[in-house]
């Protein structure tokens, strides 16, 4: 297949992949606004609202872009043959970042985006052998779970053992161009005149550092750290790196040591500075209970999503965190904001043993954990009556944990937040002179409260039991054994922000 062919190939996909997930946002608003208008009256209603970046020019739009992408593909064709190919500016997005501040975030032109991911592609087919296998990070043959399942299998070896922990500040924003095209020529990479030709493209308005946003820096950012993963290897460490989020372990203080003078060289080579006050620097991973003459020490290691430790793989604390706000919102939105306005504002009063807005809430938490699943469904997937099904809630970004205590604890805590906050509701609607403790769900104590959801049925299915960690939990273990690890986690896994 000829240049113009691929090009051809690659816009029409972007262009289709933007415009259904318009469709989708379309779709996502029109039943949002729909379910207020169920719950409330006169509700505020979302209006469905074009990318500013549309406006700045039509190669933003890709229902324009699929319908001309013959003639787009044509022009750029000509373009990189004679050398004159540069992509047109980028529109610069910033993103909140966790520690304070923003991250610049460049948003190309459709086309654009497709020169730089059949690009992406091509120099990943030919060059992917030569990245390091503990290399996890913009391939298609390693992503993040494969980094988890390794560091932890080496961590649970070891009763004590030395990890080292570096972050680099702006890391994508601050290569140095010199240092990277001097890798073009080294370490048995293959780069055509054409493919040097186009990184130079992206590059060309910027004196440091590679965009971010755009698919040709993934492979750009792996090349940078080669040198440093080849150093890792010759002195014997084992390590996980994730674009620039590295971990370090040996059971030798001595060749861990070594590992700071490996990242400050490449910090000095690449002109990436490393950032003081995230790295953890160089610690003792032990049981907490364990006798430590070493000052700093530590009993898991956080990596990306996860938090690893000799004995467990767990979500961390801050994942956490953001689950239990999501759902405590999703809870809020159903069943005490429409009871927060004078006069009343609610649709839904509970009548007949029944609140349509506990159902509501519990299948939107349902959607949240499970995806597209059900409790039905799951048991049948386990019971092996069902061979194959597909994770896509929020579990299934954290395939490989098994601290199954910390699972309890969060159907624990599920349950007596939704069951405090219906006790809250029968308050509110009291208050609104609409006193239900008298009914079910409101009249029941918690044991009673769980055994309500669990054997009540509408239209024949269970759908006001309550979601279970534990359950969906089983479920992607069995998956995983069945499967592995790329056969049952969202395709969207690698995108998740950590």
């Amino acid at each position: 297949m000829n240049l113009e062919n691929n090009l051809l190939k690659y816009i029409s996909f972007e262009a289709k992949k933007l415009a259904l997930r318009h469709h989708a946002y379309h779709n996502a608003i029109a039943l949002e606004n729909n379910r207020k208008k169920d719950r409330l009256k006169n509700p505020k209603i979302l209006d469905i609202e074009k990318p500013e970046h549309w406006a700045s020019d039509k190669k933003f739009n890709p229902f324009y872009v699929h319908k001309n992408a013959d003639s787009i593909a044509k022009s750029i064709t000509r373009k990189i043959l004679s050398g004159e190919y540069k992509p047109f500016d980028p529109v610069v997005a910033k993103i909140p970042k966790k520690s304070g501040g923003t991250r610049d975030v460049e948003m190309y032109q459709i086309p654009d985006a497709a020169v730089s991911t059949f690009f992406y592609h091509r120099l990943l087919k030919k060059n992917r052998h030569r990245f390091s296998s503990f290399s996890y990070a913009y391939r298609n043959d390693r992503n993040v779970h494969f980094a988890i399942q390794d560091i932890a299998v080496e961590l649970s070896q070891s009763s004590r053992i030395f990890v080292a922990e570096f972050d680099f500040s702006k890391f994508f924003d601050s290569i140095d161009h010199e240092y990277l095209f001097s890798q073009f020529d080294k370490n048995g990479f293959y780069i055509s005149k054409e493919e040097r030709t186009v990184i130079k493209a992206f590059l060309s308005n910027r004196e440091q550092g590679i965009p971010q946003g755009t698919s040709i820096s993934l492979f750009l950012a792996n090349l940078a750290c080669w040198k440093l993963d080849k150093q890792f290897e010759r002195e014997g460490l084992q390590f996980a790196r994730y674009a620039d989020d590295t971990v370090i372990w040996s059971r030798d203080y001595t060749k861990i040591s070594r590992a700071f003078d490996i990242i400050t060289e490449f910090s000095n080579d690449a002109g990436v500075s490393i950032n003081m006050d995230k790295s953890e620097g160089i610690s003792l991973l032990c049981d907490e209970k364990m006798p430590s003459e070493f000052a700093s020490r530590k009993s898991q290691v956080e990596f990306l999503g996860y938090a690893i430790s000799a004995n467990n793989v767990s979500i961390k604390d801050a994942s956490i965190t953001k689950i239990k706000k999501q759902i405590s919102y999703i809870l809020y939105k159903h069943l005490l904001q429409p009871l927060n306005n004078s006069p009343l504002k609610a649709l839904k009063i509970p009548s007949n043993d029944r609140d349509d807005a506990l159902l509501s809430a519990m299948c939107e938490i349902r959607r949240y954990l499970y995806g597209n699943l059900n409790d039905d469904m799951i048991t049948t997937y386990l019971s092996g009556r069902s061979h194959r099904i597909f994770f896509k809630g929020i579990m299934s970004f954290y395939p490989i944990i098994n601290n199954e205590d910390q699972l309890r604890d969060l159907d624990g805590w599920l349950v007596t937040n939704i069951y405090t906050t219906m006790k809250k509701r029968g308050h509110m609607l009291a208050s609104h002179r609409l006193p239900c403790w008298h009914t079910k769900p409101f009249s029941l104590n918690k044991k009673e409260f769980v055994e309500y959801c669990d054997t009540n049925r509408i239209k024949k299915k269970r759908l006001l039991k309550i979601p279970s960690f534990m359950k969906i939990y089983h479920a992607i273990k069995k998956g995983l054994i069945e499967s592995g690890v790329s056969g049952i986690t969202s395709p969207m896994a690698d995108s998740y922000e950590y």
